[in-house]
């Protein structure tokens, strides 16, 4: 199973937003992680990077 961290803006520990991501769903102007257990949080803004070996997904947001 490979799971993955997403994080606001960039590759960077003070912006993780998501540990253990598995699944994500976007939409228009949201990006919708649910993690390993199940939890949802729902982003406004657009994916930006993604990288499945490593593990990485950035979601840019507006600010």
């Amino acid at each position: 199973m490979c799971l993955s961290t997403a994080y606001y803006n960039s590759k960077d520990e003070d912006n993780v937003a998501v540990r253990f991501v598995s699944e994500i769903n976007v939409t228009e102007d949201s990006v919708l992680l649910t993690d390993v257990m199940g939890q949802q949080i729902e982003i406004k803004g657009r994916l930006k990077y993604v990288d499945l070996t490593g593990g990485t997904v950035v979601i840019e947001t507006a600010a």
